[in-house]
């Protein structure tokens, strides 16, 4: 009998032991869990600021591209409108293509009854492509950031702009350089724009050699 309650003793103490490694191991399992879901509840946490800051770039980047869309509509319309002496504007339509930004140009005749948009090479002639490409050089160059120094170099800037509206041509480049104050470096056939110069000179090709002479005011 007194072996029996020996017995029982020993496997009392052995379930103990057992109980309390178990005991143990289950304490150090919920330290881990508590470890694991406060690790998750971080990282949730991390995840749901980096899809705000991935929502916040997007939409700065859209504010910035319309607002930078809006400055060259804007240049360019005052541009047409000043030379052609017309109510014509200029439009920017953007759409996303495969994660892709595309931006299509338009060139709009208002006049009280009717609004007709147009690509610009289909608007008026080259006359209008001429201006509308001079005008996005000078808005380009304005909004860039960091901005770009240096002067404005144009080649034939209105090579098939009526002279009907040239004046207006170089009454426009030389506000432009005096509101913007860059120098205009030009080459240019049409003598009435030349002679806005400070400073021109003629070149002459003479057996496959260029004379390079200045012209006096």
């Amino acid at each position: 009998m007194i072996k029996d309650i020996n017995e029982l003793d020993r496997q009392i103490e052995k379930l103990k032991t057992y109980t309390s490694r178990e005991l143990g191991k289950r304490e150090k399992l919920d330290e881990q869990l508590n470890l694991y879901l406060k690790d998750y509840s971080y990282i949730n946490s991390q995840i749901e600021l980096l899809e705000k800051v991935v929502i916040l770039f997007q939409k700065t980047s859209e504010f910035a591209r319309n607002q930078a869309k809006s400055q060259i509509e804007n240049l360019v319309t005052k541009c047409l409108q000043f030379i052609f002496e017309s109510n014509v504007k200029f439009t920017i339509e953007l759409e996303d293509l495969r994660n892709k930004a595309n931006a299509e140009f338009y060139v709009v005749d208002e006049t009280e009854h009717l609004q007709i948009k147009t690509k610009p090479e289909l608007s008026r002639g080259g006359g209008v492509v001429d201006i509308i490409s001079l005008a996005l050089r000078i808005a380009f160059l304005q909004i860039h950031k960091p901005s770009i120094q240096g002067p404005l170099i144009l080649d034939e800037p209105a090579k098939h702009v009526s002279q009907e509206f040239i004046n207006n041509v170089g009454e426009f480049l030389k506000q432009t350089s005096e509101m913007f104050n860059r120098q205009i470096i030009m080459i240019t056939h049409d003598n009435y724009l030349a002679s806005l110069s400070d400073r021109s000179y003629k070149v002459n090709l003479i057996d496959t050699v260029s004379i390079v002479k200045q012209i006096e005011e």
